[in-house]
Parts: structure tokens; C-alpha cells; sequence
């Protein structure tokens, strides 16, 4: 039997794939300084500088220069002087990541907006952080609004609290806290999880009239449905300028506002030239 079998391997023929050649020639290394067919995006870029540039010095000569109204950012002081008149007090929760992430120093700059009309309406300000390290600086950027307010007497750090890095145990501290205090107002403002619908909720239930933010797209519909304003997306990340009105900030943002306008003039630009042929237009945009 195992001479059979020898004897059937000797008389099977292996083949060995050959290797195909590649005949094309080799495409020549790029030399020289300018990359011609890179040439569109050097455009691109000198789009964006030269708008972001022009805004930046329009606002350094006093140009007035607007955003467009932001609900939820407008709906600040609502929110504050309800809980003035209620007599009760405000919830700030930070997001549920670190202080590294920019979601986070985006909500600790409303944060710092928050803590000063807070002062200026006497009215007590809680913040629930999940790290040590939000605490701490949550803690100093109230400490600075209270100062800027003309109010550090009012300024207590136990209000500035770490509650747990455990993720749902700080969810449970937050919807608890809500609860028992019925805070009049409550500022979900970061990056979130699968948390949000449960704070969002439990806010919710008190009647609390509610703020959120994020820029997690899979959080969004939970916010939109148990809050009474979410700022949506890069809303949060330009509420440092809309806030403190900074002419610098506002020519920045204006500038990539007019710049991803410009982007979208040319994708309906390039829809019809898919619709006519225009294919010299869409070869311009690729990019080797």
C-alpha cells in the first residue's frame, strides 16, 4: 500500500506558477520642487489660508463681523434665570472623557460662561466630573468666572466634584443627583456614550430645563429627543467664539465657514459636469 502510494506521487506532476513580468515601464520618480499634479490641492489649501486670513484682518479693523444665532447657546441665560427664579440649582456635566480631548475644553469654555452668570444671579452651581483632572480645572475656571463676576465670596470648590471613573456608576451618580436635588437646569455639554440617554432622562423626568452638546453623532438622537436644546456637531466647538464675541475667534471661524461654502459650490459644481460630461472639470480633482 505505501509503495502504491509513493508510486502515485512520483507519477503526479506539479506545476510551479511562473511569475508574470511586469513589461510596463517603471513611472519615474517626481523631481523638482512643484508637483503639477498636485496643483489642486496647493489650491485648496491657499483657499482656505487666504480666507481665513482675510476674516482674521477684517476683525483686527474693527469690521463688525456676526455668526449666526446658535439656539443653544442663546438659550444660556433662559436657563439660568429659570433656575434664579426657582430658587434652585444648576447641574454642569463636563462629558465623560478626560480633560485631553477637545470635546472637553469645548465644554469647559461654556463652563467658564455658565459660572459667571451663575455668580451674577446667585445661584448654585453644581459640576459632576468623572477624572480628577476635569475636576481640577473645572474647579479654577469657575474660580475665574466667579472673580470676573465680582463675586468670589460665592465661589465653594465642594460643588466641583469627582464622582467615579466607572462609566454607569457615574451615569447612576448623575441621574441620582438630578433627582434628589431637582436641579432647574441641567448642561450635558461633551462627549458622551451610552450614557446620555440615561442622565438626559432622569433630567427629563424633574422637569429640568435641559442644554446638551457633542459632537458623537451616535449620541445626537438621544439628546434631541429629552432636551430642550442640543448644539449639534462643530456648533460646540465654535461656542467659545460665539460666547465671548473675541474678534480673532469670530475671523477664524467665519473664515472655515466661508471655506467649506466654497467646497460645497463646487460639489454642485461637479454634479453638473457628471450631468453633462464635463469631464475636464472632474479630472482636475484627482489627486495622484
Amino acid at each position: 500500500m505505501k509503495n502504491d502510494t509513493l508510486s502515485q506521487l512520483d507519477s503526479t506532476k506539479i506545476s510551479v506558477p511562473v511569475p508574470v513580468q511586469n513589461t510596463q515601464p517603471a513611472t519615474p520618480a517626481p523631481t523638482g520642487i512643484l508637483r503639477t499634479e498636485r496643483l489642486n490641492v496647493m489650491l485648496f489649501i491657499l483657499l482656505i489660508g487666504t480666507l481665513v486670513i482675510v476674516f482674521l484682518f477684517l476683525a483686527k479693523t474693527g469690521k463688525p463681523l456676526t455668526l449666526r444665532r446658535i439656539g443653544g447657546l442663546d438659550a444660556i441665560d433662559e436657563a439660568i434665570g429659570r433656575a434664579a427664579e426657582m430658587g434652585r440649582s444648576i447641574l454642569f456635566v463636563p462629558g465623560s472623557m478626560d480633560v485631553d480631548r477637545i470635546q472637553t475644553l469645548a465644554a469647559l469654555s461654556i463652563l467658564e460662561r455658565v459660572g459667571k452668570d451663575s455668580a451674577q444671579y446667585e445661584v448654585p452651581l453644581d459640576v459632576m466630573c468623572r477624572f480628577p483632572l476635569i475636576m481640577t480645572t473645572a474647579q479654577e475656571t469657575i474660580k475665574q468666572s466667579y472673580l470676573s463676576a465680582g463675586r468670589p465670596d460665592l465661589y465653594d470648590p465642594s460643588r466641583i466634584r469627582y464622582v467615579t471613573d466607572n462609566q454607569f456608576a457615574y451615569a447612576a451618580a448623575i441621574a441620582g443627583h438630578a433627582v434628589r436635588e431637582r436641579t432647574a437646569a441641567n448642561f450635558f455639554i461633551g462627549e458622551f456614550f451610552a450614557e446620555s440617554l440615561v442622565i438626559a432622562e432622569a433630567g427629563n423626568s424633574t422637569g429640568a430645563i435641559q442644554i446638551a452638546g457633542t459632537a458623537q453623532s451616535h449620541q445626537l438622537p438621544f439628546f434631541l429627543a429629552s432636551c430642550d436644546y442640543t448644539l449639534i456637531g462643530e456648533e460646540l466647538f465654535a461656542a467659545s467664539a460665539y460666547l465671548s464675541r473675541e474678534p480673532i475667534l469670530l475671523g477664524s471661524i467665519l473664515g472655515q465657514d466661508w471655506s467649506k461654502a466654497a467646497f460645497v459650490f463646487m460639489i454642485l459644481l461637479g454634479i453638473l459636469a457628471a450631468m453633462f460630461g464635463w469631464d475636464g472639470y472632474i479630472q482636475w480633482f484627482n489627486v495622484e
